[in-house]
């Protein structure tokens, strides 16, 4: 079976969906590899990292044509399926749920697709799981990010001058992202404090350090691993909980997200304006609508003092390490479908049946 790697074509995308170290190892277990040439190049990946390892380099048409599975990391989109054939088998990030024109497609041409941004939060999936390798990366960076905005340090430092205190670090969610931001944070020197809708994350938070802001809770739990989002009653008692930290923090990261949903507003444009003059809020979830009401993706908007920098920042930045963990996760899920190197199509078994969007043209799932 033969696997052909695409160079993204998304704007500011830096990554690419498999590294040479992981093709040598699909390479050992029988799989034949292809990638478009420059593919890895922002990713410090050169062709001959690439051929060296036993990937045959190749142009995009070609690339398209031999293919039996095609890989990327960002959605397929109409370029990219104006070269697909019949019974090709496509694994990306295809964010079914909000994007069924994409899915109608993908079907018209007769192709098969699997989804990663479906993968089931289960613990046989957690080494196939994109979103969670990837989150990581983002909530390290965005404290890096904030450090760098921001106008103090994080440490608490005395010196002859005087002393200077610790900032404050409010997150906002606290799955994968947000607990790698409050470790990378904590690790800096930061009095962290976090929030989530889901009550089961507070020991997580605490336990690496963070103060965790309580709102009484009364049914709002994760679904399927997730955020849900939240009730209106939940979401006003959480705001009036938060407010007195916010207006206090000096570094804000914000995190949510709800699978298909746009996401949940969490700081309004009024609590914006009563923040403390120089403060600075990354939101990570500027590509789903934002968690700021402010901000905008890809733009960094500056109100009353406060920095509102709109971002999905994350791995794109940190190309070479996000790739490699990114192709890593499909490693581990090719493995997972196939044997002796042949899909197995086990339709009954939980990773398949739940990533497994459009079989041979028809769509199984919206």
């Amino acid at each position: 079976m033969k696997i052909g790697i695409l160079k993204e074509t998304q704007k500011g995308e830096k990554r690419v969906s498999m590294s040479p170290n992981i093709a040598k190892q699909l390479i050992a277990k029988g799989f034949e590899i292809i990638v478009e040439e420059e593919a890895g190049s922002s990713s410090s990946y050169k062709n001959i990292d690439y051929v060296d390892v036993g990937v045959n380099v190749e142009k995009r048409g070609v690339v398209f044509k031999e293919a039996h599975i095609l890989l990327k990391i960002n959605p397929f989109d109409e370029e990219d399926l104006k070269l697909v054939d019949k019974g090709q088998v496509l694994i990306s990030q295809l964010y079914h749920k909000s994007n069924p024109s994409l899915i109608q497609a993908i079907a018209s041409k007769g192709a098969t697709a699997f989804s990663l941004d479906a993968m089931p939060r289960i613990s046989r999936a957690q080494d196939m799981d994109v979103l969670s390798s990837q989150n990581n990366l983002a909530g390290y960076k965005a404290v890096i990010r904030g450090a760098y905005e921001m106008t103090k340090i994080f440490p608490l430092m005395m010196t002859a001058a005087g002393t200077i205190t610790p900032s404050k670090v409010l997150i906002y969610g606290v799955g994968v992202a947000g607990l790698q931001a409050i470790a990378t944070a904590k690790r800096l020197g930061a009095v962290v404090e976090a929030t989530d809708i889901r009550s089961e994350t507070k020991e997580q938070a605490q336990s690496l350090g963070a103060k965790f802001i309580s709102v009484d809770n009364e049914g709002e739990e994760s679904e399927g691993g997730y955020a849900k989002e939240a009730s209106e009653d939940y979401a006003k008692r959480q705001k009036e909980a938060v407010n007195k930290s916010l207006f206090q923090a000096d570094l804000v990261i914000t995190t949510a997200n709800i699978p298909g949903r746009k996401a949940p507003v969490l700081i309004t444009e009024e609590q914006v304006l009563q923040m403390k003059n120089g403060a600075v809020i990354i939101d990570l979830a500027a590509a789903q609508g934002g968690n700021c009401e402010v901000s905008k993706l890809d733009e960094t908007i500056l109100l009353n003092g406060v920095k509102v920098i709109g971002s999905t920042i994350a791995p794109e930045s940190v190309s070479t390490n996000a790739s490699e963990l990114f192709a890593k996760n499909i490693y581990n899920f090719i493995l997972h479908l196939t044997e002796d190197t042949n899909f197995k199509w086990d339709l009954e078994e939980e990773i398949t049946d739940e990533t497994l969007i459009v079989k041979d043209g028809d769509i199984r799932k919206k």
